[in-house]
C-alpha cells in the first residue's frame, strides 16, 4: 500500500513537472498566421519584415522588402536590437516556419510585438505569392 501512495505521489510530480516544462516552450504573445494573412500584415503601416533564414537562403529568394537576420548566428539578439524598433510589429519568416518561431519567441522575450509566418516562404510560394532574389536586382 505505501509503494502504491509513493508510486502515485511520484508520477503526480512527474507529471506536473512535464507540464510546467513545455508550457515554458511556449510563449502566447507570438502570433502565427497563414501566408494571406501575413501579405496583409506587409501592406499594414509601420511593419518590419525580417527573413530569419541564413544569408544564402536569403539571396535564392525572399519576401520583397526584407530584412536578414540570420536567427542561427550567435549575434541574433544584438542585430535585431541594432535594426528593429520596438515601436512596431516585426514580422518573421524562414522556410517552413520553425527557425521562425524560434526567432518570435526570442524577440518577444526581449519585447518586441511579433507576428510569424507559419508554412514559411514555402506556403508564401505555394499560395503564388512573389519572391525576389539577389541575382534579380
Amino acid at each position: 500500500m505505501l509503494k502504491s501512495i509513493k508510486l502515485a505521489i511520484y508520477l503526480i510530480v512527474m507529471t506536473t513537472c512535464a507540464m510546467q516544462a513545455s508550457s515554458c516552450t511556449h510563449n502566447d504573445n507570438i502570433v502565427s498566421v497563414s501566408a494571406l494573412e501575413f501579405e496583409k500584415e506587409i501592406k499594414s503601416d509601420s511593419v518590419q519584415l525580417v527573413d530569419v533564414r541564413t544569408p544564402q537562403e536569403y539571396t535564392e529568394g525572399h519576401i520583397d522588402g526584407a530584412l536578414n537576420i540570420n536567427v542561427q548566428s550567435d549575434d541574433f539578439k544584438d542585430m535585431a536590437q541594432r535594426n528593429l524598433s520596438k515601436d512596431s510589429t516585426v514580422l518573421v519568416y524562414c522556410r517552413s516556419g520553425r527557425r521562425s518561431l524560434d526567432a518570435a519567441e526570442m524577440l518577444t522575450n526581449c519585447g518586441y510585438k511579433v507576428v510569424n509566418l507559419k508554412g514559411g516562404i514555402i506556403e508564401w510560394k505555394g499560395d503564388g505569392l512573389p519572391v525576389v532574389s539577389e541575382q534579380e536586382n
